[in-house]
């Protein structure tokens, strides 16, 4: 643990002489702690703020702990990673981040190990499949915070206006609906296939692995145009956009949020999507449903799963303190009280158990179910970020008129090769 030591304290340090210290800033064990938290927003608006989330939770850990204060700054999804990297850069590191990606900081050893700072208790509760999924060389310092799935999302009554009564479960009956939907008139968008800059990483990865591929193997090792990952390509070019069924702007020009907004509307017969737009699709009073991703050949055996993490910084020395918080923070309740705010799947057994109990969020439900057998972005792999880059820019070509997803996926992957080499 890093201390600062001042007064007589100092003086005795530099004769040599031992001096037992404690807390964060000066000596004495009565000394309050105050822990920096720099958090994500998850709040559409002032009144859902993950300010006031945290205040109100921080309130009450503070009560219990009076020795340990915690301030918390929550930034937009747009500002805060790159708020906490200025802060680690400038070598102010908060004592704790809740942001998107936490390799890089593991890399460079600045982050606290999972079983440094929680209880045994708190880090067996963590869904395994988040667990595995917050590891850097075989050590947890990512704690999920918030986790999401992906389903298919579709319009009930323009599937009623259709003549079509359920889901489709294949890539097959998809297309066959979709192209029902256009021939009726019904949807301005079939199938909105968004694979715009926005979250293109996203929707590229749920296709992947409904047709059997992914973004890497079993080892990590990236297999971005493996054959699997083609055949998916062409299918979408050929079967989907190529049959006209994607709507008026091109996969490659459309955003996930403008692609959420026009279901919202009604003007969309299906897509992909994760539990915010749950909240959307009721507030705007839509008629809706849910059901798996189809697959090449029936459901898809595996969707995208996405996890936020918390990591703790090492920099303050604030161990004991920060472990203290966060067991606080994973309480169940507490977990709960955050998913059901959100709408967000939790990220413990406990918390799980307690809302797949609950018949309120049966939606939210379906998203916990397909968690088992999700896939997560290789968010352990330092080259990730360039290489998530390079995909949001590229991915959107496989699928235009006359692309060629061989040659855009290959560029990928000899892109993905070249980074992953200069981060060993």
């Amino acid at each position: 643990m890093q201390r600062r030591i001042t007064g007589l304290t100092a003086a005795a340090a530099a004769l040599g002489m031992t001096v037992t210290l404690a807390g964060c800033g000066s000596s004495g064990d009565s000394d309050e702690v105050t822990l920096k938290l720099v958090a994500a927003n998850y709040g559409d608006s002032s009144a859902n703020s993950s300010q006031k989330y945290w205040d109100g939770l921080v309130a009450d850990f503070e009560a219990k702990n009076p020795k340990i204060k915690v301030d918390v700054d929550v930034y937009s999804w747009s500002d805060v990673d790159a708020k906490v990297a200025e802060m680690v850069k400038d070598d102010k590191a908060p004592d704790l981040a809740q942001i998107g990606a936490y390799a890089d900081y593991a890399a460079q050893d600045k982050l606290y190990a999972a079983d440094d700072v929680l209880s045994i208790r708190t880090q067996s509760d963590f869904l395994p499949q988040l667990t595995d999924a917050g590891e850097y060389r075989r050590n947890q310092y990512g704690m999920p915070f918030g986790s999401s799935t992906r389903l298919l999302f579709f319009n009930k009554d323009l599937f009623a206006k259709a003549g079509i009564s359920d889901a489709p479960e294949s890539w097959t009956e998809l297309a066959a609906d979709a192209a029902r939907l256009k021939s009726q008139g019904h949807a301005k968008y079939p199938f909105a296939l968004p694979l715009g800059r926005e979250e293109a990483q996203a929707e590229a990865m749920i296709w992947m692995l409904a047709g059997g591929g992914g973004y890497t193997d079993r080892s990590g090792t990236y297999r971005i145009n493996s054959q699997e990952n083609i055949k998916t390509f062409e299918w979408l070019r050929d079967d989907l956009v190529g049959a006209d069924l994607t709507g008026p702007v091109a996969p490659g020009k459309l955003n996930r949020q403008d692609a959420f907004d026009a279901f919202a509307k009604g003007e969309v017969g299906m897509l992909s999507g994760h539990p915010a737009l749950l909240k959307q699709a009721k507030e705007a009073g839509l008629n809706f449903d849910t059901a798996p991703m189809p697959g090449i050949n029936g459901n898809a055996k595996g969707t995208l799963g996405v996890a936020d993490w918390m990591m703790a910084f090492k920099q303050n020395g604030h161990q004991k303190e920060i472990g203290t918080f966060l067991d606080f923070v994973y309480e169940q309740k507490n977990v709960v009280d955050w998913s059901e705010r959100y709408g967000i799947p939790p990220v413990t057994v406990s918390a799980a158990e307690a809302i797949g109990a609950d018949p309120k969020q049966k939606h939210l439900k379906e998203f916990l179910d397909e968690l088992p057998t999700s896939e997560f972005y290789p968010v352990g792999e330092t080259s990730w970020a360039r290489v998530n880059a390079d995909i949001k820019q590229q991915i959107g070509k496989t699928v235009e008129k006359g692309g060629n997803p061989r040659s855009v996926l290959t560029e990928l992957q000899n892109e993905a090769v070249a980074a992953q080499s200069e981060e060993e």
